[in-house]
């Protein structure tokens, strides 16, 4: 029980949301709290120290309704024409939006191809980590929380720049790879495609404990059951997915970037199968297709790669920067998924035309939604003891040793 309230007491404070007591957790296998404290310690030596630095990106305040309360940052190259692509990129946890957006090269490519770039930035307020809250319920459903928010910075930045609403696409990393996700699950017809990268498939977790449990040691679950999850869509095509993981992520155990690819392929209603499995310079594509050879969902297995973006940053024509979260992999994730796209053979044309209007008109509340009150946040491992200071003398002893261990308390 000592190390059961320990993994509860580390995974309030990562919970990034709301506390659970810890009757939440009998009967549940957990993470023990050494994993728990271990991974705290690789987020906290990896976390960005500049969370208010937008670099090339411009603030936007006045969005629309903000149930999410994130913070809407974009870039629009110089010159870009009108019917331009618009991408999605979010940040992973600790990192912020514009470390993320110009060190996986995004921003570079927005540059070279004519696309705009939106960048959302989670709150530390939301979630100490900065990660953004992609399994918990009034985040991850169409007109709540950070979902909406982040619709809602779409269609204002496709009325604002006059952008191509058929090719809206959304990318990101770990959670922020979770949180794409979650946009296209929840909003298929505003996206034409979507890249996850270290991710998991949508609806999976449901609170905290839940999601460390799926992070870790995710449940066998087949295709169908995985697609049951995610919302009912009758408006026309999903979005194309392409799905990046590392087979030597710790953090994110890389079954989890399979059981979202097995989620789509019945999602899209494909064979089980893939249609085609290649190597690739450092690990293996598998690839399923449309009746008419059109590659709906891939899947891009790199071989010894950690918790990150797979980036090639060593030759001419590369993009990106080395960072905490974006690792050399001698292939570029963010070039591939832009090619899978197709973001630069001209407008998009889907079935359902006219989709991506429509949902421009449902995809945020047409009230402000109540705002939250949210914890006051301090020092990672303070916030940990002070959750638990109702506990006995022996427990939080036991977990203060944990934490000075990682790190994470003087």
């Amino acid at each position: 029980m000592i190390e059961r309230d320990g993994a509860f007491a580390a995974l309030q404070h990562l919970n990034w949301a709301a506390a659970f007591p810890p009757r939440c957790f009998q009967d549940i296998t957990m993470p023990s709290l050494g994993d728990t404290t271990a991974m705290l310690a690789r987020l906290r030596r990896a976390s960005f120290s500049a969370p208010d630095a937008i670099g090339r990106l411009e603030r936007t305040d006045d969005f629309g309704v903000n149930p999410g309360h994130l913070t809407m940052l974009s870039y629009r190259p110089e010159g870009l024409a009108s019917g331009s692509p618009l991408v999605v990129v979010l940040h992973g946890c600790t990192q912020t939006a514009a470390a993320y957006a110009e060190g996986a090269g995004w921003l570079d490519l927005a540059d070279r191809m004519g696309f705009m770039i939106l960048a959302p930035q989670q709150a530390q307020s939301n979630n100490p980590n900065r990660c953004f809250n992609w399994f918990l319920a009034g985040d991850i459903r169409r007109g709540k929380g950070e979902g909406a928010s982040i619709a809602a910075m779409v269609g204002h930045l496709l009325d604002a720049h006059d952008l191509d609403p058929q090719r809206v696409f959304v990318t990101g990393l770990s959670a922020g790879g979770a949180m794409a996700g979650v946009m296209l699950a929840v909003y298929p017809d505003l996206l034409a495609g979507g890249a996850v990268i270290a991710g998991l498939p949508y609806g999976v977790a449901r609170n905290v404990q839940s999601a460390m449990q799926v992070m870790n040691r995710p449940a066998a679950r087949s295709g169908a059951d995985f697609a049951a999850l995610v919302p009912a869509f009758q408006g026309g095509s999903r979005p194309r997915l392409s799905i990046w993981h590392g087979d030597a992520d710790r953090t994110v155990h890389v079954q989890n970037a399979h059981d979202l690819a097995q989620q789509w392929v019945a999602l899209q209603g494909l064979p089980i199968a893939p249609h085609r499995v290649e190597p690739l310079a450092h690990g293996t594509r598998s690839t399923w297709r449309s009746a008419g050879g059109e590659p709906l969902v891939e899947l891009n297995i790199v071989r010894g790669l950690g918790h990150g973006a797979p980036l090639s940053m060593k030759r001419a024509g590369d993009v990106g920067k080395a960072g905490p979260f974006l690792l050399e992999a001698g292939i570029s994730s963010s070039l591939e998924i832009v090619r899978f796209w197709k973001i630069d053979e001209g407008r998009g044309e889907r079935s359902g035309d006219g989709g991506a209007e429509r949902a421009l008109e449902t995809i945020a509340p047409t009230q402000p939604a109540a705002q939250p009150e949210r914890p006051e946040i301090g020092g990672l491992g303070e916030g940990v003891m002070k959750a638990v200071s109702h506990v006995p003398a022996g427990v939080q002893d036991v977990i203060a040793k944990a934490l000075r261990a990682a790190g994470l308390l003087k």
